[in-house]
């Protein structure tokens, strides 16, 4: 397993000083935000990355979250939106773009008896994620789900919400699970076992403590969790996606080396 980081994460000014502070805690990958517009700027990443250890990793969002919206101009806009942020993950050999596919309620309308917001919604996310992933395919990368905790979103909640989307557009290349312990500290009853469950779905990690703080300074069971991941073979990024308490670079320095641990003792390192 591997260790990444949000960009907006890491100390520094400019994306050179991240980068730098990055290798310094010997951090393999990075995660760009969504909202950053990596595919407009992809001579500027080339040129930042260029002659170093670390990688790109992922893509985290977009600038809209419209795949479930009434307005059909609005639905293919934001899934033009994700395939430009695909294309570029496929450049860079990053794992994929994370999407959660829908923030707040339903926007859909409840037409019952024929059929409810939330029932709608799923077919509707089940077309877009087959023509997503087949998309994300043929660029070598993958659509990465995102289930959040109810505070965030209603419709996928828990790690088998995110399955049942994918099973049901038939499982394609493309497309994964994004899994994130701080949301299934929240959604689910146990995190080790669920993600023993959901396993060969698991596409990237998101990391942070209960709190939402770094990874160490809570009371999620790390080592457990670890241990799930490395049971179902996953060899993937760990990505921080959390808020830094204490001062950034040695707070961050010593959760890197507190989840490298973990990580080295669960694989017998």
């Amino acid at each position: 397993m591997k260790i990444s980081i949000q960009e907006n994460l890491l100390p520094g000014e400019t994306l050179n000083e991240k980068l730098d502070c990055a290798e310094s805690l010997g951090i393999e990958g990075v995660e760009v935000q969504g909202r950053s517009r990596l595919y407009d700027r992809v001579s500027e990443y080339e040129a930042a990355f260029r002659n170093r250890a670390v990688r790109i990793s992922s893509i985290c969002g977009q600038t809209t979250f419209d795949w479930l919206d009434p307005d059909r101009a609005k639905r293919e806009a934001s899934i033009a939106e994700s395939k430009r942020n695909l294309e570029a993950c496929g450049h860079f050999g990053a794992a994929g773009q994370i999407v959660p596919p829908i923030f707040g309620p339903p926007r859909l309308p409840d037409l019952s008896p024929l059929k409810d917001a939330v029932a709608l919604e799923k077919e509707l996310l089940v077309e877009i994620t087959r023509e997503l992933a087949a998309f994300a395919d043929s660029h070598g990368t993958l659509l990465l789900l995102e289930p959040l905790n109810r505070y965030e979103q209603h419709l996928l909640r828990r790690q088998e919400d995110g399955v049942e989307i994918i099973e049901k557009a038939g499982s394609p290349r493309g497309v994964a699970l994004l899994t994130d312990f701080f949301h299934m500290h929240i959604e689910e009853v146990d995190t080790p076992a669920t993600i023993r469950k959901v396993g060969p779905y698991i596409g990237h990690i998101h990391v942070a403590d209960n709190t939402r703080v770094q990874p160490g300074v809570g009371d999620i069971d790390w080592r457990a969790g670890i241990q799930a991941l490395s049971d179902v073979g996953f060899a993937g990024y760990l990505a921080y996606e959390c808020r830094i308490a204490g001062e950034p670079k040695a707070a961050l320095a010593q959760s890197v080396a507190f989840l490298r641990e973990t990580v080295s003792s669960v694989q017998g390192g």
